[in-house]
């Protein structure tokens, strides 16, 4: 057992606020040779699927906690192993339609 700070190198918070559990990540083409293990699996991971992989999705297949690989995929994307499509936080909806989504699914109840 590998304690999160120790894999992420001591950091404690992701250098990247726009990046979330939904967030999906692309690998770049940027040599990986200098990477510690976890960034590499990381890689390794967003290599192997086109189209993008969801940040929740890579902390469940390495089984690592979702914190742990959030440093670990910031990290990645700060040395250009890793890349965004689009922005999480601009394809969210309104909270107003948000709202209304709720308020009608609990009147079908």
């Amino acid at each position: 057992m590998v304690r999160p700070f120790v894999r992420t190198g001591g950091q404690l918070r992701p250098s990247r606020l726009e990046v979330r559990l939904e967030s999906l990540v692309l690998a770049a083409t940027a040599p990986a040779d200098a990477l510690r293990l976890d960034h590499r699996r990381v890689l390794a991971l967003a290599q192997g699927v086109r189209g993008g992989l969801a940040v929740a999705d890579i902390a469940a297949v390495l089984e690592l906690p979702p914190s742990t690989v959030l440093i670990l995929v910031c990290d990645l994307m700060d040395s250009g192993h890793l890349s965004s499509p689009i922005n999480a936080r601009e394809d969210e909806p309104e909270i107003d339609t948000l709202r209304e989504v709720l308020r009608g699914l609990r009147t079908k109840v």
